[in-house]
């Protein structure tokens, strides 16, 4: 990978569907020399995939995210890779990571409700072989996600001056 990859890269994860001309400029390449160095980054694996970030919130969609770390006991000759693998199958979980800490994985979870997820953690998750520990926070509000801002600026309320 070049500096030209890379630029490409951190523009189409600021933002995946900004014109191939304007691509072609930031990376100072032709549009079709842009279009190629895409297909083989999407090719290597570079690029996973394509989307949006949406603000569920105020889309008015009522999910509950939250976020659950795991205290994990490895296994012998796979680590971490069998227990992740079985949690990645859920479809509710969002990210799943390999974290330094006081726990091992953290995972991004959305439900209808906290209840819901409640149920997914007791049920599926704190059952499974080789999990010693769960802790879950509920995410309450969202102000920046993969970058974007999501809280409006409020306007600083002037407090009255005088001598």
């Amino acid at each position: 990978m070049d500096e030209k990859d890379r630029i490409l890269l951190q523009e189409l994860e600021e933002n995946c569907r900004t014109p191939l001309s304007e691509l072609a400029v930031l990376a100072e390449m032709s549009e079709e020399d842009v279009k190629e160095r895409i297909s083989r980054l999407e090719a290597a694996g570079a690029v996973r995939r394509y989307g949006a970030v949406v603000d569920w919130e105020r889309a008015g969609d009522g999910k509950v995210t939250a976020v659950i770390e795991l205290k994990v006991s490895p296994e012998r000759d796979f680590g971490y890779g069998r227990i992740a693998a079985r949690l990645a199958r859920f479809p509710q979980v969002r990210s799943l990571r390999l974290m330094t800490g006081a726990y091992d994985l953290q995972l991004l979870v959305t439900g209808p409700s906290m209840h819901e997820i409640a149920r997914f953690v007791s049920e599926q998750i704190a059952p499974m072989d080789r999990i010693r520990e769960t802790a879950t926070h509920i995410i309450m509000r969202t102000y920046k996600e993969n970058g974007t801002t999501f809280a409006e600026r409020e306007e600083a309320e002037r407090l009255p001056y005088s001598f």
